[in-house]
């Protein structure tokens, strides 16, 4: 919100910036191509230009905008060849959380796993895929989490983020929600076996199923 003297300043106003947009990206809320107006958003945040410029910077370093030369910036267009190659690095990542997470995971937390488990499975039945998307996305932080393996988890959270469009658009796909929520389930399944090989296998089986299905766009 504006600071009712005018717009707030400085590294402040810069973090404010910085959290309001990369929410409104990964949210989906603003859309690949969509201009990025210094002026307009400054407004909109109650902040100066200048720490909307801040933002932008460190929001193209992490590969959520792009700059066009003389027309600005803009949220940065992944194409499906980049999201298939993001997702491939995606595939030894979360492939490495899981099996940490095995290796890891309390009783409450394997419960925890499992409940997101029965709620996906709830939304697909109940054929609401953008629910089904945004639990899907809470089971894979959460596996992230439990896996305690930080290093990964930073670097996931960077990839992911590019992929939000293309996310949405798989899970709107006819059939896609069963075969994820399957893969999803037999995920759950070896964490909650406590079988690291069998986790890791699991996570690539899925990863290389939505590869497919990007491949196929």
């Amino acid at each position: 919100m504006p600071h009712r003297d005018g717009p707030i300043t400085g590294e402040q106003a810069k973090q404010h910036a910085l959290v309001r947009l990369r929410e409104a990206i990964t949210r989906g809320d603003m859309v690949p191509a969509q201009r990025l107006v210094e002026a307009e958003l400054a407004e909109q945040f109650g902040v100066t230009r200048a720490s909307i410029r801040a933002a932008l910077i460190d929001l193209t370093a992490a590969g959520l905008v792009e700059r066009i030369p003389n027309r600005g910036a803009r949220v940065r267009v992944v194409s499906v060849e980049e999201a298939v190659a993001i997702t491939e690095c995606r595939m030894v990542l979360e492939g490495l959380c899981a099996a940490k997470a095995a290796a890891r995971a309390t009783d409450e937390q394997v419960a925890e796993l499992a409940a997101l488990g029965e709620a996906m499975a709830k939304a697909v039945a109940d054929g609401e895929p953008l629910t089904y998307s945004e639990l899907n996305h809470r089971l894979h932080a959460r596996i992230r989490d439990i896996s305690g393996q930080q290093v990964a988890v930073e670097l996931l959270e960077r990839l992911n983020a590019q992929l939000v469009r293309h996310r949405f658009q798989l899970a709107l796909r006819p059939g896609r929600p069963q075969r994820s929520l399957d893969e999803h389930l037999a995920l759950i399944e070896a964490i909650r076996a406590r079988d690291p090989k069998a986790a890791e296998a699991a996570a690539h089986a899925h990863l290389a199923s939505v590869i497919e299905a990007l491949s196929s766009t």
